[in-house]
């Protein structure tokens, strides 16, 4: 069985999925940890030093790598991996299990306002700011998550009551 979490940063994805595998008692894989290891660099360094549209091809390339493997494994996507290429379109072609963790803009500014350092995609915007510019990304990226085959509401609960709602749609 594959599982693949996709949703925006901060929305749980890791934290669910480290919880739903081990629940399952499958592999947890992280694709940024994965192409982390893989390179033997940061995420951080490979977009400083080499730019974002490297760090894409690199990021499909590493997707691709995953989806054929032959074993079990729930895998957490990065927030925007959807969003690009055709990544969407191989996630889903991959397995039935896709599921979009769907938080709300409120939510989300809340769980991010505490992590801005280690977030570099919001290192430098002002706390008053994140609404806004959350909101504009969810617009953007929305149609991607959209594709996933199930949403699940993850507002108010917590990780492991999101493993469970999981857990009872998977085919």
């Amino acid at each position: 069985m594959k599982i693949v979490l996709v949703g925006y940063m901060g929305s749980g994805k890791t934290t669910i999925g480290k919880i739903l595998a081990k629940d399952l008692n499958i592999k947890f894989l992280d694709l940024d940890d994965y192409i982390e290891e893989s390179e033997s660099i940061s995420i951080k360094t490979i977009f400083k030093e080499r730019g974002e549209i490297y760090f894409r091809k690199l990021e499909f390339q590493y997707l691709k790598e995953i989806l054929a493997l032959e074993h079990d494994f729930v895998l957490s996507s990065g927030g925007g991996t959807p969003c690009y290429g055709n990544n969407m379109k191989i996630i889903l072609a991959a397995t039935p299990n896709v599921c979009y963790i769907k938080v709300s803009i409120a939510e989300l500014v809340a769980r991010l306002a505490n992590q801005k350092e280690t977030r570099p995609l919001i290192k430098n915007i002002d706390v008053e700011e994140l609404p806004e510019f959350i909101g504009k990304h969810l617009f953007e990226r929305s149609f991607y998550y959209s594709q996933a085959f199930h949403t699940i509401n993850a507002d108010q609960k917590n990780p492991m009551e999101l493993s469970e709602e999981i857990k009872q749609i998977l085919v």
